[in-house]
């Protein structure tokens, strides 16, 4: 399987109970993942036991 898309940093906020709709929620803290679309649909195939190479650009965009 070759995956083409995107490799980006996800910032995950954990807060102590999800938001009501109009509800402003703080967060202390934050988490740095690797994510982006093509990189999860990479992972996951591998995860699925398919051979994978994924291919993306990474820079200053």
């Amino acid at each position: 399987v070759i995956v083409f898309g995107s490799a980006n940093i996800d910032l995950v906020m954990p807060v102590l109970a999800v938001p009501v709709p109009g509800e402003t929620v703080l967060t202390e803290s934050y988490l740095a993942v690797p994510g982006g679309k093509g990189a999860n649909q990479a992972l996951a195939a591998r995860r699925a036991g398919a051979r994978v190479s994924f291919v993306g650009a990474v820079g200053q965009d």
